[in-house]
């Protein structure tokens, strides 16, 4: 069998271990070509399903590089394309930049650690692994835009000369960025904070839509592309986009401004390569943490802050699990993505909308709703772990505390975090006599949630996979959550029946000196809706105990 005919999950080391020692870098070219493709094929091998989802992500991937590309193109002649297409070019190699941030664990060889035994010098290594990079379907996807971007600029055979050199230019700078980032943060990637990273992607993922929604709203307001041009000029004389911009000056006439930027992308990939060598070999010669002393002989001692906030907590078991959560929050990875996108999201909405000038205040209240998804499926968030809850659960009672210590943990957060939500929209809106009764609805909604959340989390509990940072649920059992999440929100939303009708018929009728009046009843509708939602799920989850352990340790 040929070494690079390696069984799945060998890894790049011992496929690249084939390769003699000083091998110079045209060499190691195939060798790590042929590593890539076998990687990939032996990863392909692993299951049917996995290859399905393999081929149906490239179909959709070249069918999106086609439309970008003909988009591209039918740009050729319009005022304003160059604008476009530099902060295209920008936004793109931002993208190769922090995607080996997030999902370092879709190509092996993005970790050069796996190579450090070797006897592979890092000049030769480097050239390698950059012709390496060139395989897949991501650098198709830039080559497609980077074509297009440069057709839709091209006038004239100055111009098709510059536009030759900056489409592969602006790939070769895109790859050599990724691999520089990625060798740099190769070790934090491997760690427990580099996975903490990997699971806060959807986040970045999350805003990164909201932004682009956010700025496609604001170019339909400004009436074209024309809202682009202030930030191009400055774009267009950062790499790659600088390439992309050449382009642009070339089919004006403007060769000398066209040579400086083509330039500048020209230095990019040297300065790249060079910041990436250094790093290739401090990761090769460094220590790292397993070579070094686990701990260092005086270092002080942590945790007496801590010790003072907790000391504010009630004494029993209240303190104690609200601790406990609280702790779930800031330590366990899937919690605190959770956790850190449900702020992220529930601040960016209403926010965005409020500075369009055209949003509602009771955009406010999705920040609630988002925060109260955090109480549903209460159990599962401990994964296994929960067996040491529940042997200490002997009755209702115990129940009932344990879940309203979650409930109160969640409310530390999520109550000061509302008001502050519905005080911005209302203060971006202008609309202060809203407050009241957004307010109001705010905590209604928050506390039905809290009631629906507890009861699903008895009857519906379901398993968080620890092993991956986008399994949030374990097989089998995507069922359960969304007859969790989604028959609770709409269980929430019918319990939260009174207030709306209140609201509206304040505001239809004209009392709108009365809205004062939700806050208060809002506030208390809410509290009384949580308390018996925690009542009723209370004998549930002692009555349960074992279908719930059972469910929850099923990933």
């Amino acid at each position: 069998m040929s070494v690079l005919d390696t069984p799945a999950g060998s890894g790049p080391r011992a496929a690249a271990a084939g390769a003699p020692a000083g091998m110079g870098g045209t060499a190691l070219v195939p060798v790590f070509v042929r590593l890539k493709l076998s990687l990939l094929r032996n990863g392909l091998r692993q299951s049917s399903g996995r290859r399905a989802a393999y081929i149906a992500s490239v179909v959709v991937t070249l069918l999106i590089a086609a439309g970008q590309l003909i988009g591209l193109i039918a740009l050729r002649g319009n005022a304003h394309a160059e604008s476009l297409v530099v902060l295209l070019a920008e936004v793109v190699a931002l993208g190769w930049a922090v995607m080996p941030l997030f999902f370092s664990d879709g190509d092996e060889t993005l970790d050069p650690s796996r190579l450090v035994m070797l006897p592979l010098r890092p000049r030769p290594l480097i050239t390698a692994l950059l012709t390496s990079s060139l395989v897949g379907i991501g650098p198709l996807f830039t080559l497609c835009l980077t074509a297009g971007s440069v057709v839709a600029l091209a006038h004239g055979a100055g111009a098709t000369v510059f536009a030759v050199l900056a489409a592969p230019l602006t790939l070769l700078v895109c790859v050599a960025l990724a691999r520089a980032v990625a060798t740099a943060n190769s070790r934090l990637l491997t760690s427990r904070k580099g996975r903490d990273l990997a699971v806060l992607s959807g986040l970045v993922i999350a805003v990164g839509i909201q932004a682009v929604n956010f700025g496609a709203q604001r170019l339909g307001q400004a009436g074209g592309l024309s809202a682009l041009d202030p930030a191009a000029e400055v774009v267009r004389w950062l790499p790659p986009a600088s390439a992309i911009g050449s382009v642009h000056s070339a089919s004006q006439g403007s060769y000398g401004r066209a040579a400086v930027q083509l330039l500048l992308s020209v230095a990019a990939p040297a300065l790249l390569v060079w910041l990436w060598q250094r790093s290739l070999v401090k990761l090769m010669t460094a220590p790292d943490g397993s070579t070094l002393a686990a701990a260092e002989p005086n270092r002080p001692k942590s945790g007496s802050r801590g010790a003072c906030i907790w000391a504010l907590f009630p004494e029993g078991r209240t303190g104690t699990v609200m601790q406990r959560s609280l702790r779930y929050v800031a330590r366990d990875p899937k919690t605190k993505a959770a956790w850190v996108t449900a702020l992220a999201i529930g601040l960016i909405v209403p926010l965005l909308n409020a500075l369009q000038g055209t949003g509602s205040v009771y955009f406010a209240c999705f920040a609630a709703g988002m925060l109260g998804i955090q109480m549903y499926n209460q159990f599962g968030q401990d994964t296994s772990a929960f067996w040491m809850v529940a042997m200490t659960i002997s009755s209702t009672r115990d129940a009932y505390l344990e879940v309203r210590a979650r409930a109160l943990a969640l409310l530390l957060i999520t109550l000061p975090y509302t008001v502050l939500v519905t005080v911005l929209t209302c203060a971006l809106l202008g609309d202060w006599q809203q407050l009241p009764g957004v307010m109001g609805l705010s905590f209604a909604l928050l506390g039905a949630m809290l009631a629906t959340g507890a009861v699903a989390s008895a009857n519906l509990p379901y398993s968080i996979p620890q092993d991956g940072a986008f399994k949030n649920v374990a097989p089998g059992q995507a069922g359960l959550a969304w007859m969790s999440i989604f028959g609770g929100m709409v269980s929430a939303a019918l319990l939260c029946a009174p207030v709306i009708a209140a609201t509206i018929w304040l505001r239809v009728s004209g009392a709108q000196e009365w809205l004062w009046v939700l806050l208060p009843a809002g506030a208390v509708y809410g509290a009384l809706i949580a308390w018996a939602g925690l009542r009723v799920a209370a004998p549930r989850t002692a009555d349960r105990l074992p279908e719930i352990l059972a469910a929850v340790s099923k990933g």
